[in-house]
């Protein structure tokens, strides 16, 4: 249990700490906003919390001290009559268009949650608006409350763009500046645009709050929003420890993974948002045994209680019937035999490590699994595999490797069919094969990766998108590609390799699943049949179990099953001899068809 004596401390912010090297030579002042009100918020927003929280959940009490251990002004709190709540039964008239319903009613929760002083996590599924909904919030705080600002929007460095753009779409009346840029380009942008102050919304990334901590942190933020939250799901990292630093009233965290490897995650985030009541990771851990959640419903049900109150999380097929569900199928391959030698070679060098015989660290452990990722998606990954020199781009690069031979097969009906297509893989260097056989195959393509320049991604998104695009590739690194990105022009996605986190390639697949899609969204996802894809395959299926158990049912709108289902149609297509006859790629390609060749 949490000790009594919790509830009596105030929130700490952290001072600033200057003994790193500071890149921006600016002198630390006094904060530029008003904040000798802060702690007295601070405190009201204490008292207010554990007053909202009481009303919300009875199972809430095992993380608070009972009535006899409250302050006076806890007691006070408790008492208190519960106030009216500005409530919105449409669209808000500051909003240009027209929000959809649920909508509204996730604006509402975080204005339950900001009149309550409780910070919140706003988990709707990837592709529901999110980002629309975040904005709504911030103008009721400019056109209702008369607070513009200062609040900072913090995201992935691929998506800056698009939440400059949809701030001028749903809500032109905000002063958005977008800090990023090159060290000298930021220098001048903090002279010239932060320190006056002329603006509501500063939306930067993970890396400029890294690097320019110490400008941010002189801000009383009126609220800190940070987009693909997951990002801090480790506490320990530096990005996390630098945000726990900024001065901020409120807080919302925005991620359609909340909970993606284990329950420990889940509490870094719930820490970063009420470090006075989920401040003990120990007890948070020892109660919610992932294992134990598994088999006992009564500790699932706990946990439910626990976060409801600043927890909201919509599914698609609950609140977005205009979206056709995916179909997803796992189409597993064989390895040719360039690719069973390689394989060969690697176990044989490392035999003792996967026998768990002798020395071994998990460094090499991880290097061998790493190596054998790499012979499933292709032999030519390794130096001396490709014949050469001279290295001519020809058949051999398909024939060599078993996925590149079934994507080979699969690619011309798609583009018979006038698809477009996402192809997501881990390895950087496997999308320079890709790209070699684009090339080879004369197909029009585009490449996003961690290199890929702020401006290049923008341009590249926004013509892919457009209409007229030529474009019938678009190929990506999925962790690059795969967050807050919109791409609802393409209706095909391929998971070439899949990530150890699954969540990842969910995220990739609603790239183009999301609100805006029109046609029926296909994944194929390959695998390699008797390796470490399979391997993969099995950690990835319990780490999906746990999230269905812990943030699906009974935290969703829809939950009064205890089944795992989802709304998906999964299918699996197995590939033999490593050729798909025409009747193969009909099968596969066939719309919500039962497949015969199941795999059990």
């Amino acid at each position: 249990m949490i000790e009594p004596e919790v509830l009596n401390e105030k929130i700490v912010v952290q001072d600033i700490n200057n003994n790193d090297r500071v890149e921006q030579n600016i002198q630390q002042d006094e904060p530029l906003t008003g904040s000798s009100d802060m702690e007295t918020d601070f405190k009201s927003n204490r008292g207010k919390r554990f007053d909202f929280l009481l009303k919300q959940t009875e199972i809430f009490s095992n993380f608070l001290a009972d009535s006899s251990n409250m302050s006076p002004d806890q007691k006070k709190f408790k008492k208190k009559k519960p106030k009216s709540i500005f409530h919105f039964d449409a669209s808000p008239h500051y909003i240009t268009g027209e929000m959809r319903d649920y909508q509204v009613h996730g604006l509402n929760w975080m204005i339950s949650l900001y009149e309550n002083g409780i910070n919140g996590i706003l988990a709707d599924e990837m592709g529901l608006g999110k980002t629309l909904q975040t904005i709504s919030m911030l103008g009721y705080l400019k056109h209702i409350k008369n607070s513009a600002g200062p609040h900072i929007v913090i995201v992935p460095k691929s998506t800056l763009q698009n939440w400059v753009n949809e701030f001028a779409r749903w809500c032109p009346s905000f002063k958005v500046i977008c800090f990023i840029g090159e060290k000298k380009r930021r220098k001048a942008f903090i002279r010239d645009v932060i320190m006056p102050g002329d603006w509501d919304v500063c939306v930067t990334s993970y890396e400029v709050c890294i690097l320019e901590k110490y400008v941010l942190k002189k801000f009383d933020w009126l609220y800190l929003v940070i987009d693909e939250a997951h990002r801090i799901k480790n506490e320990k990292t530096r990005l996390a420890e630098i945000l726990r630093q900024f001065k901020t009233q409120n807080r919302l965290l925005l991620t359609g993974t909340p909970l993606q490897n284990n329950l420990h995650e889940l509490w870094a985030l719930l820490n970063f948002l009420l470090p006075d009541v989920f401040n003990n990771a120990y007890d948070f851990d020892s109660w919610f045994n992932a294992n134990e959640c598994m088999e006992n419903n009564q500790l699932i049900e706990r946990l439910h209680g626990i976060l409801k109150p600043f927890f909201l999380r919509r599914l698609k097929s609950e609140v977005e019937k205009g979206i056709l569900p995916k179909k997803e199928m796992k189409i597993y391959v064989g390895l040719t035999q360039m690719q069973r030698d390689w394989y060969k070679k690697i176990l044989l060098k490392d035999v003792d490590v996967m026998n768990g015989a002798g020395y071994y660290t998990k460094k090499r452990l991880e290097n061998t699994f790493i190596h054998l990722r790499k012979c499933t998606n292709h032999p030519y990954l390794f130096e001396g595999a490709e014949p050469g020199p001279p290295f001519v781009v020809g058949q051999h690069l398909v024939d060599n490797c078993g996925k590149l031979k079934i994507l080979d097969q699969l690619l011309p009906r798609l583009l018979a069919e006038r698809s477009r297509i996402l192809i997501f893989s881990q390895m950087t260097r496997m999308l320079d094969i890709l790209e070699d056989y684009c090339f080879m195959r004369e197909y029009e393509y585009y490449r996003l990766d961690g290199n890929t320049s702020h401006i290049d991604r923008t341009n590249m998104i926004a013509d892919f998108d457009s209409n007229n695009s030529q474009k019938f590739i678009f190929m990506l690194s999925t962790r690059s590609g795969g967050l807050g990105i919109n791409l609802t022009a393409a209706d095909v996605v391929i998971i070439y390799d899949a990530d150890w986190n699954p969540q990842m390639d969910l995220q990739a697949m609603a790239r183009a699943h999301r609100i805006g899609q029109k046609k029926q969204v296909r994944v194929f996802k390959f695998i390699t049949e008797d390796s470490v894809d399979e391997r993969m395959l099995e950690s990835a299926e319990l780490k999906l179990l746990l999230d269905k158990l812990v943030i699906q049912n009974g935290i969703t709108m829809n939950n009064s099953s205890t089944e795992l289902e989802t709304d998906e149609n999964v299918q699996v297509f197995q590939v033999k001899d490593l050729e798909l006859t025409d009747e193969d790629v009909d099968t596969i390609l066939m719309k919500g068809e039962n497949k015969e060749n199941e795999k059990p």
